[in-house]
């Protein structure tokens, strides 16, 4: 058998033991005191440590304020509206009713479909930028994130878009979407736990 051996000591470690310079030893195995910014010292756990430059501060403060997400909001709503309404038109009695008095014509059908698609685009996007711009608001004024944002945004929205119709559709919309925005949000938060 061979006969174990030790490794060779590190010569900082050795000159560490014989002057009895503990300041020293901490700053070799702890690291150096490079600090990015004269009054934090950001720990390093896991890699190397990132510091975002003033350019991606802006943009993260672009992307997370109200009106970029209520914008944003407003987009999908719109394409989204889009979509339903094309999907809605194609079920629609007078379009697919064979026992109409006269047959259409495929531009009446086409000018059907269009006009189906623009109200549903835009009531989706009103819906989506209303929706998430007071959902912002409402965080942003209570500076937490949890499921109340989502259930008074629900309400605030369902409460305006139902005054078109009086305060009785009012109250009906606020609760209704309420209770709709809180289930959602139950679900969601549900399923990424």
């Amino acid at each position: 058998m061979t006969e174990y051996t030790r490794p060779p000591l590190d010569p900082n470690l050795v000159k560490f033991s014989e002057k009895n310079d503990y300041d020293s030893l901490a700053k070799y195995l702890v690291g150096n005191n490079l600090r990015f910014r004269e009054n934090i010292i950001i720990p390093r756990i896991l890699g190397p440590v990132i510091i975002k430059t003033n350019e991606e501060k802006m943009i993260e403060s672009t992307i997370e304020s109200c009106p970029f997400k209520s914008v944003t909001s407003c987009i999908i709503g719109y394409g989204l509206g889009a979509v339903v309404g094309l999907f809605t038109s194609s079920l629609m009695p007078n379009v697919t009713d064979p026992t109409a008095q006269q047959n259409q014509t495929a531009r009446e059908i086409l000018r059907e479909m269009k006009n189906s698609m623009l109200s549903y685009a835009k009531n989706f996007a009103i819906l989506g930028a209303v929706f998430s711009g007071v959902e912002c608001c409402i965080e942003t004024a209570r500076g937490r994130s949890d499921w109340k944002n989502g259930t008074y945004a629900g309400g605030v929205t369902g409460g305006l878009i139902g005054l078109r119709g009086g305060l009785r559709a009012g109250l009906f919309g606020a609760a209704g979407f309420a209770a709709f925005s809180t289930v959602i949000d139950y679900y969601m938060h549900q399923r990424n736990s």
